[in-house]
């Protein structure tokens, strides 16, 4: 399976060579399946999925791009706060990195099937070796890069572990939200979405999305998924065991800046969360 080429922000070399030492890799990756695992497990380790900027973003009726939409603006922010991003701009900035680093890489869309018939509203991203394909989600998350194929695939572990198959013409990743621990399926639309589609969709979430009213927070450290989902301290323990926690506000905030690492400056900007209203009409 051959790539459809994507445009991806150009990173600067300074830049890029700062982001794998926070990454805390010892060289730059080689762009084989090996260097894919090593880089995307750091990353998961170390870039959460959050909407801790976007949040900011739409306190201020900024009405500039959303938070994180070029690649080097979330990198900066990253290595300055400590946030990441929702999917949009989190994979277009793995895209990038991926890209400069030499990997073939590709942007995909999906849908979350956390209700009946949602519209597509997930970004992702692949990468191609040596003739297969490779799921690797900042959103999800799942440590280690999942195989695509006709056939199922798993990507086994306790905390993070996700399973795939191919329904339908399109492949379904079952994994575990932290706002929904029970799990659900990721189903790939397309692959070989654009820049400019990435930056469109991400638009179409200013008026409503999920992730613009309470924080949310998901990463992995060592054996375990922690983070916050609807006011609630999450944790996906190594064994898989799921342990949730209600937070009041001063704790959430003292636990994003303490236990998670985001700089203190952004977490006490933070609006209190609101409840998610139901979606408008399509």
């Amino acid at each position: 399976m051959e790539p459809t080429p994507t445009q991806h922000d150009p990173l600067a070399p300074a830049l890029i060579e700062r982001v794998l030492e926070r990454l805390r890799l010892p060289c730059r990756p080689e762009p084989d399946l090996q260097g894919l695992r090593l880089l995307y497990a750091r990353w998961c380790q170390e870039v959460p999925f959050d909407n801790i900027r976007k949040l900011l973003h739409l306190q201020r009726g900024d009405a500039g791009p959303l938070a994180g939409d070029d690649a080097t603006e979330f990198f900066e922010a990253w290595l300055a706060h400590g946030t990441g991003g929702t999917c949009w701009p989190a994979h277009g900035a793995l895209h990038s990195l991926l890209s400069e680093l030499g990997f073939r890489t590709e942007r995909g869309v999906g849908t979350m099937m956390a209700s009946a018939n949602p519209p597509p509203g997930h970004g992702t991203v692949v990468v191609h070796l040596d003739g297969e394909c490779y799921l690797a989600d900042a959103s999800i998350l799942h440590g280690d890069p999942l195989l695509l194929q006709d056939e199922p695939t798993t990507v086994a572990h306790p905390a993070w572990g996700v399973r795939c198959s191919k329904r339908d013409g399109r492949w379904h990743v079952f994994w575990h939200p932290l706002h929904r621990p029970e799990g659900f399926d990721c189903r790939i639309e397309y692959l070989g979405g654009t820049r400019d589609d990435f930056r469109r969709r991400h638009e179409m979430t200013r008026p409503w999305s999920p992730f613009n009213y309470a924080v949310t927070l998901r990463c992995n450290r060592d054996d375990r998924v922690i983070g916050t989902a609807l006011g609630k301290r999450v944790d996906i323990q190594a064994d898989g065991q799921i342990r949730e926690t209600p937070l009041a506000r001063a704790e959430q905030l003292r636990q994003l800046i303490e236990d998670f690492g985001i700089s203190e400056e952004l977490v006490m900007a933070l609006p209190a969360d609101t409840t998610v209203p139901p979606p408008p009409p399509r």
